[in-house]
């Protein structure tokens, strides 16, 4: 049930002149735009989950919640590809292990874990030990219970995530490139039913990062592959199956899919995660998830009472503070009970996200005969469009001045961060030309920009239609880049097409996406940075490193990760940081401040929302 922070907008009216921000200095611009945010901030909430200690709450209630459009399948391997799959099939796994932010350690949650070093041989093993009180388990005790064991991490690492036929995410990240220019294996071994071991052929700085997964009942999964293989795994639990015989190792059944309507959870009675009377942490009774593909019926629906929560955006926001009913003190504790806090809803606000959405241009040589191909392979063209990104246009017009410049590659939560490893290329027509002109471009009397060939400088702008807020990002983007001859084609497309855009047929040009995940791991999105992962979206799946900045990246990433000293490995990262900061195979927009309204019929004590966290729903109960 925890909510990561997201943001979404539809077009808003210009709060300010874009044509006085070149006359501002750059404290007038953060002065101007923190008197906007602060007067909406006040009115708001702030709890930022500061020690992780929930109360023992009580069973019962429903949970309504909302999301944007129907899933894909109900398989688990499909859901590494599909992201509304992956939420739907989110309350039914689990993971390994947990990571305390607050303490910045990695704890037991599914498995125990204990890791041996062998320095002399640089090597490493991890061993897991599941607990003595996870199944998989079926609604409504239709059929018995299956203890998890041993046999399906192995079965699912082995069979599933490291068979390249069922085409995992995870797949690469099996394998480690060593000293000698080969690469060895990451492998499994079963000790007995409840322990089994990863042998690292290094030494690694995170190895439960590298290992943490969820998995899927082996009896099933294993039936399927051996009648069917790959193509059989991937047809398992499909949207036509019965949810209810779908089982589940989380805190919920899915018991009910009605298309384009709803879905139904039911609590899950065997889930191990119990408080201290014994009471499993997720205490709504059922939760129904509506099917609505429009923000604005959320809010509707939200201001009826009929969803728990909501994430408003910016055009919304002032409405759904000004109509909040608080039942927090400002320093986020509860408010003595009254019968009328029951009615209404808290708005909380958040920090800067984890996230931010980023603009990319299309490397991959399959288009090698296009002319886009040749400006976005040039590092002055990416450098220029990245000169031609107004942030401060976009955080006003778009984001009620809620929001802060994306100039880093990592967050500032990433140990690595250093304020100092920042984005040369800000917003600056003025540069933009230089590093135009230096790339051959120019400015012709009609007004357009051509390259050297003659060729007229056209290229189109994809991104999510869902996301109405990539609207109005779009807008700004084309309005500064015809400022410099550039014409600018928006394409609002499917986000299903936008995914198999990127993951297979490879047919865009400029794309704004966004990703999950937040870096707080410097290893985090080994499929996104490191040149032969599937969602390097530029140039994906590559063989070899076609440049020779792809080259140095894959190396720093592979020796820093290897490096369990800070000090050490720093450099490494410090590089890494700069060279995709200088070379701008994607260029970062923003990262906005989000809020989050929760319906006050829900005992707050347990309830938390930050950057790092996103809102913590998991230990809420009714009052």
């Amino acid at each position: 049930m925890k909510k990561i922070l997201t943001i979404c907008s539809s077009l808003l009216i210009l709060l300010f002149s874009c044509n006085k921000y070149p006359e501002m200095t750059l404290s007038e611009i953060e002065a101007a735009r923190a008197a906007g945010a602060n007067e909406l901030v006040e009115k708001t909430v702030s709890k930022p989950n500061t020690t992780n200690k929930f109360v023992a709450g009580k069973a019962g209630g429903t949970w309504n919640d909302s999301i944007m459009g129907d899933p894909k399948s109900f398989n688990l391997l499909v859901a590494e590809k599909d992201g509304t799959t992956a939420s739907v099939m989110a309350p039914l796994v689990q993971y390994l292990a947990d990571y305390d932010i607050i303490e910045r350690k990695w704890k037991p949650f599914l498995a125990d874990f204990e890791i041996k070093i062998d320095e002399e041989y640089d090597k490493l093993d991890l061993i897991y030990t599941l607990r003595d009180d996870v199944y998989w388990s079926f609604y409504d005790n239709a059929k018995p219970r299956v203890k998890i064991t041993s046999d399906d991490v192995v079965f699912w690492y082995n069979e599933i995530q490291g068979d390249e036929e069922c085409g995992s995410s995870a797949y690469n990240s099996q394998f480690m490139p060593m000293d000698d220019g080969t690469s060895a294996p990451i492998t499994i071994e079963k000790i007995d039913d409840r322990r089994f071991v990863f042998h690292f052929p290094k030494i690694i700085a995170e190895p439960v990062l590298s290992t943490n997964m969820s998995f899927g009942p082996a009896f099933l999964y294993r039936a399927a592959k051996e009648k069917g293989g790959a193509a059989a795994v991937k047809n398992l639990f499909t949207v036509a199956s019965d949810p209810k015989t779908i089982p589940s190792c989380g805190p919920y059944f899915l018991t009910e899919y009605t298309p384009g309507q709803r879905l139904l959870y039911k609590r899950n009675p065997d889930y191990w995660k119990k408080d201290e009377n014994g009471e499993s942490h997720y205490y709504p009774e059922e939760q129904i998830v509506q099917i609505i593909g429009d923000q604005n019926t959320s809010f509707l629906l939200f201001k009826q009472g009929k969803l728990e929560s909501f994430s408003p955006s910016p055009e919304q926001l002032e409405e759904v503070v000004k109509n909040a009913n608080c039942t927090l003190n400002l320093d986020g504790t509860p408010i003595a009970e009254k019968a009328s806090e029951k009615s209404g809803y808290t708005v909380f606000n958040a920090d800067g996200s984890m996230n931010a959405s980023f603009w990319s241009f299309n490397q991959n040589p399959k288009n090698k005969n296009e002319p886009f191909y040749e400006w976005f392979t040039k590092k002055e063209f990416r450098q220029a469009m990245s000169c031609l990104l107004n942030r401060e246009r976009i955080i006003q017009q778009t984001y009620r001045g809620l929001g802060e410049p994306t100039y880093s590659f990592f967050p500032a939560a990433n140990k690595y961060y250093d304020e100092n490893i920042i984005l040369q290329y800000r917003y600056s027509h003025a540069h933009a030309q230089k590093l135009l002109s230096e790339a051959g471009f120019s400015k012709h009397d009609d007004g357009f920009l051509y390259d050297e060939k003659g060729r007229r400088v056209e290229f189109d702008l994809t991104y999510t239609a869902s996301a109405a807020i990539f609207s109005d990002i779009a807008q700004i983007i084309t309005d500064e880049c015809k400022k410099e001859g550039i014409t600018i084609t928006a394409r609002p497309t499917d986000f299903q097409k936008l995914v198999d855009q990127l993951m297979s047929s490879y047919d865009w040009q400029t794309i704004m996406i966004g990703f999950g995940g937040g870096s707080i791991f410097p290893t985090q999105g080994s499929n996104v940075w490191v040149s032969d992962g599937n969602l390097h979206l530029w140039n994906p799946l590559q063989k070899s490193p076609a440049t020779e900045w792809e080259a140095r990246v894959d190396e720093l990433y592979h020796t820093a990760k290897c490096i369990v000293d800070y000090e050490k490995a720093k450099p490494y990262w410090d590089e890494y940081q700069k060279i995709f900061l200088e070379q701008c195979p994607i260029v970062y927009l923003i990262r906005s401040r989000s809020f989050f309204a929760l319906q006050n019929r829900w005992d707050m004590t347990n309830f938390y929302y930050d950057n790092l966290n996103g809102a913590e729903t998991t230990y809420l109960f009714l009052k």
